[in-house]
């Protein structure tokens, strides 16, 4: 306990063995975070300025959006600063907040997903019942539902992650504080840390993947009963997007916190978390924008009515 009260600070090594690429790396993940940042933002203000799009689709799809800024400006600004810096220092303390805001939007982002997909299930599947059962009240019960368990899953990681004893050993190999670098660094026994990391895992990962699958299932079946092919075209349409940040989303998040810490190998995990932190975040307003006709016009009214002021 001694040593583990001791230790004030982390370094965090992040991409020191790319010490000639440091600053193509600090200018290449600059432009991403305010790319990550503008288009999440955009996205936010067309939903809340169109009244056409104050439907749960875009009320979500605001959620994914602030969402996704939060949980890159938890670790992207400090990582820019450490890219041009000799020493990369976080604070004991700071490493423990880095890590429970995370988490925290990780495991919020899955369940979102999730209710995103629930949301899709009734428009398509029980699209007369619709705007009765997704009714506003249900909308804020969902994110906040959404919300509440990301923090709570977080509080439950974070808790047992820091009270391992690190004897000394500070020397984070990855970019940020995360559970497994941070599991790895330890020298106690995290065997039970692993144990729960699967089972809360089975059920802010892998249940809500479960639920998404289950409801595209349910969501094809109907738009091959639909007769014209604009009408499936249209169906489909509306849940592509969705279906795409799903595919790059859990894909990166599950590999990387759902499986025995021995089977993990930093430098490659590395690699993901870049995707899933950094990278997915950035391709999330692009996607919706790039594949929505409402998002499209909504722009379009938007740049025309700001032509017309001027």
């Amino acid at each position: 306990m001694a040593n583990e009260t001791a230790l004030s600070e982390f370094i965090i090594l992040g991409f020191s063995g790319l010490q000639d690429l440091q600053l193509l790396l600090f200018f290449v993940f600059l432009i991403t975070y305010i790319c990550t940042l503008l288009g999440n933002i955009s996205i936010i203000a067309i939903a809340c300025l169109d009244s056409q799009l104050h439907t749960p689709m875009y009320f979500f799809l605001g959620n994914l959006s602030f969402l996704d800024i939060c949980y890159t400006t938890t670790n992207v600004p400090q990582m820019l600063v450490h890219l041009l810096s000799a020493i990369k220092r976080i604070t004991y303390n700071g490493c423990i907040i880095q890590l429970y805001f995370f988490v925290s939007f990780v495991g919020t982002e899955c369940i979102l997903l999730a209710s995103m997909a629930y949301d899709r299930f009734l428009a398509i599947c029980h699209p007369l019942r619709y705007s009765v059962i997704m009714s506003k009240v249900l909308c804020l019960q969902l994110a906040a539902g959404c919300w509440a368990g990301g923090f709570l899953n977080s509080a439950v990681h974070t808790y047992f992650t820091f009270r391992l004893p690190f004897c000394g050993a500070n020397q984070v190999n990855y970019f940020f504080c995360d559970i497994p670098p941070l599991l790895k660094l330890s020298c106690g026994d995290t065997s039970l840390n692993e144990i729960i990391l699967l089972v809360v895992g089975v059920f802010i990962g892998w249940l809500p993947f479960i639920c998404i699958v289950l409801s595209y299932i349910y969501i094809i079946s109907t738009i091959l009963k639909i007769r014209s092919t604009q009408g499936r075209l249209k169906a489909f349409s509306t849940c592509a997007s969705h279906l795409t940040i799903v595919l790059l989303y859990y894909g990166s998040a599950i590999f990387t916190y759902v499986r025995p810490i021995s089977t993990y190998s930093l430098d490659k995990d590395r690699l993901i978390s870049v995707l899933y932190s950094i990278v997915t975040p950035m391709l999330n307003p692009l996607i919706y924008t790039l594949r929505n006709k409402d998002i499209k016009g909504a722009l379009r009214k938007i740049f025309m009515g700001t032509l017309h002021l001027k």
